[in-house]
């Protein structure tokens, strides 16, 4: 008898597992970007961050207030609010408290929140907080039912969704974070200039990004410094809500004695930490890379001053400063990428007028809540009231109904046609207000609140009406933020573009005379001056001289390999001293099984003749070899089993009178005109001589027809081959056998 299958437990379910996978990652994608990293459009902020500063307002720790630890405003947060890690909220609240993070700070710390060095700050133990004046503006009307709360998430109490936010914080305090394929970015702003773009907006709805732009300038960094992007850029950032402005630390010269002087950063662009920013300036120098400025000092107290101090007093200090912003983060760039929540959660990118616009709606609704919400109280307090008007009118009555019946309430309400909220508030009169001028009052406040009442339902019904009460909200809001005050000035200036300043650092290099040595092995190193006795140079046992040139400490060396790649290399940046130095292939990219079939120092104007063991080859430029990265630059592409040898500089494009000699190891030797090898910036080029099975080139060389065709024998003497137009032929052909004495290296020498 077959058994039969039992069916699955309740709690399993049977489903593919791409599918499973996709639906859990799904929701933990759309968990990140709604829950953790991406701002809400209306208050500017994330859960993390509206949840402490509620929980900071249940614990009453008002601007005027004492202070708590922040260990406790923590615990308060993670156990009725944010069930996530303690460290994580207190980064988050310790970034609304740093002044050098956001425009604007929420919450004001007493002790070591951090510095704009990067130093961390101090575990929440030792410091304590409070909300600030701006902080309580987002919270102001969240008891009066503006906004709408959720269930916390273990379903004991309730949260708000947003908060009222009587400015824009999005904008104000910007906002950075990243989700599960997106990100959002974006820098602060100065409040006043929103509020009035927000105030043209709330009496134009349809203006235009470049009209914003009059009153909205651009970013307003915590650090000031100097925004340089272009207007047109800007623009188009704000229109689409996506580009990036270009940033630069604030400087002046101070005049010293005797003609000298030195530059003093004092604002530097945000975000970055001057203590990693002063020993990358440092380190840039040790390195000879910074070649116009001879120190760095950090002079900082409360403001931050960083000294440069030039080599020279004779080089322009915008020269100096120009070197020094394309080595470091005195200048880089900020991004902006307003990839938001709107109203309904959904995650997509705003420009400038959509926040605005977004934000504007919110107050609208902030404002309709709010009247709905003091209109019903305002009709609860006229029930009441009325209530004990009627009190008053039959006050003798009342009594006795008070004093001698079973149920007082009931016969109140049933004698003068009472509802249960009045009946429940006679009932519940004090002695004292039965004075007569307890009833003038009654009367005077029931007045004042009629006509209270009439104002506010005729703002529910006129647009106009509710524009002017957001409008002068807005204002009054403005004037906690004048831009004539310490708080409130912008902070980051605005400037045009500078004009490019073509120089090239390496001119101002310290140069002096080095010798480049490398080894048979490959190993490479520098000594100090032109070494002329090379015969003295010390190698390793069993390695032997390969290339040794003359140079200067601030040109470049070009490195040929037989992978047919050129390698460049910064000469300041080999190795020098008394040892060996270090294998190349340490510096740039070269394979263990390849070696190097020329070096030579870089200059301009140059062409090369290489070729390979195959026997192709062709003409470069000299300016396309040059390499920008370590991995080198393909220039001779190689056939298999052949390898790149010969790479011969030649001081000019050829011309008529260019003549092309090939040698062979079949001991043949070719002559051609230069102008039949094409010039290439990439390729195999062309066949220069024919070989039979198993033939490979030796080498090959450009010369001058006037000059005659020049070797080295193997004692370095130059010999001269008058009659070398007997070996003259077309390109590709065998050609004749070499011509007596010529090296049995089948070479035509290093200097060829």
């Amino acid at each position: 008898m077959a058994k039969t299958q039992n069916p699955p437990p309740e709690d399993i379910f049977l489903e593919p597992l791409s599918e499973a996978l996709s639906q859990r990652y799904l929701a933990y994608a759309l968990s990140t970007i709604t829950a953790r990293a991406l701002p809400d459009v209306r208050d500017g902020l994330k859960p993390v961050h509206r949840r402490i500063l509620y929980a900071m307002r249940q614990m009453r720790l008002t601007p005027g207030g004492s202070f708590k630890k922040s260990a406790k405003v923590v615990g308060e947060v993670m156990g009725n609010f944010h069930p996530h890690g303690d460290q994580a909220i207190y980064d988050a609240m310790v970034r609304l408290v740093q002044e050098f993070s956001v425009r604007v700070p929420l919450i004001d710390g007493q002790g070591n929140f951090g510095n704009v060095d990067g130093d961390n700050a101090a575990a929440m133990r030792y410091t304590e907080s409070r909300l600030t004046e701006a902080a309580k503006l987002l919270l102001d009307g969240i008891n009066e039912d503006t906004v709408d709360f959720r269930d916390t998430y273990d379903g004991e109490g309730k949260e708000p969704v947003v908060l009222p936010a009587a400015f824009p914080n999005l904008l104000a305090n910007g906002s950075s974070g990243i989700a599960v394929g997106m990100a959002t970015s974006i820098p602060p702003h100065n409040v006043a200039e929103l509020i009035d773009a927000c105030l043209h907006l709330n009496k134009t709805p349809n203006a235009q990004t470049a009209t914003l732009m009059k009153y909205v300038k651009g970013p307003d960094l915590p650090t000031g410094a100097i925004c340089i992007e272009p207007q047109e850029n800007i623009e188009e950032a704000y229109a689409t809500g996506r580009g990036s402005f270009r940033i630069r630390a604030k400087w002046e010269v101070e005049k010293l004695p005797r003609g000298r002087y030195q530059i003093v950063i004092t604002e530097i662009p945000y975000q970055v930490q001057k203590s990693k920013l002063v020993e990358r300036i440092a380190d840039l120098i040790n390195n000879k890379k910074l070649t116009l400025v001879s120190d760095v000092r950090d002079e900082s107290a409360e403001d931050i001053r960083l000294v440069l101090e030039p080599k020279s007093g004779n080089v322009e200090a915008t020269l100096v400063m120009e070197s020094v912003f394309k080595l470091t983060d005195l200048e880089n760039r900020i991004s902006l990428n307003m990839n938001v929540l709107d109203a309904n959660g959904v995650p997509r990118v705003m420009g400038l007028r959509e926040v605005l616009n977004a934000f504007l709606a919110h107050r609208l609704d902030v404002l309709l809540r709010r009247t709905a919400w003091r209109l019903g109280k305002i009709a609860h307090r006229l029930e009441v009231l009325d209530g004990y008007l009627i009190a008053y009118l039959n006050l003798d009555e009342v009594i006795r109904i008070i004093r001698y019946e079973d149920e007082p309430k009931a016969e109140l309400i049933k004698t003068f046609k009472l509802s249960e909220v009045q009946a429940e508030a006679i009932l519940n009169m004090r002695l004292r207000s039965l004075r007569k001028l307890e009833e003038m009052e009654i009367k005077t406040e029931h007045k004042a609140l009629k006509k209270e009442q009439k104002e506010l339902k005729a703002l529910q019904k006129s647009e106009p009406a509710q524009k002017k009460v957001i409008a002068d909200q807005l204002r009054d809001i403005r004037k906690l933020f004048d831009p004539k005050s310490t708080e409130g000035r912008r902070r980051t200036k605005m400037e045009d573009a500078p004009d490019e300043i073509e120089f090239n650092p390496d001119d101002f290099a310290e140069k002096e005379p080095v010798t480049v040595i490398i080894s048979d092995k490959g190993w490479v190193r520098t000594i100090k001056g032109h070494v002329e006795k090379t015969a003295d140079i010390k190698y390793k046992d069993g390695d032997r001289e390969s290339f040794v040139l003359h140079a200067q400490s601030n040109q470049k060396l070009s490195v040929f390999a037989t992978n047919g790649k050129f390698y460049t290399l910064e000469i300041k940046d080999l190795p020098g001293g008394r040892g060996h130095g270090e294998p190349i292939r340490l510096l740039v990219d070269i394979g263990n099984d390849e070696g190097l079939a020329n070096v030579f120092i870089q200059g301009e104007g140059r062409h090369f003749l290489v070729a390979a063991s195959s026997g192709h080859g062709f003409i470069v430029k000299e300016e396309d070899t040059i390499a920008t990265t370590r991995k080198g630059k393909q220039v001779l592409n190689v056939t298999a089993g052949a390898e790149a040898c010969v790479c011969r500089p030649m001081s000019s494009a050829p011309d008529k009178k260019t003549r092309i000699a090939v040698v062979g190891n079949n001991r043949k030797l070719l002559i051609f005109p230069g102008e039949d090898l094409p010039i290439m910036s990439r390729g195999k080029g062309v066949q220069l001589q024919k070989y039979s099975k198993g033939g490979q080139l030796r080498d090959a060389m450009a010369f001058v027809m006037s000059d005659g065709l020049v070797w080295r024998d193997r004692a370095g003497r130059q010999q001269t081959e008058p009659s070398w137009k007997s070996w003259q032929g077309k390109r590709a052909q065998a050609g004749k056998i070499v011509p007596k004495g010529f090296p049995k290296s089948l070479s035509f020498g290093k200097d060829g």
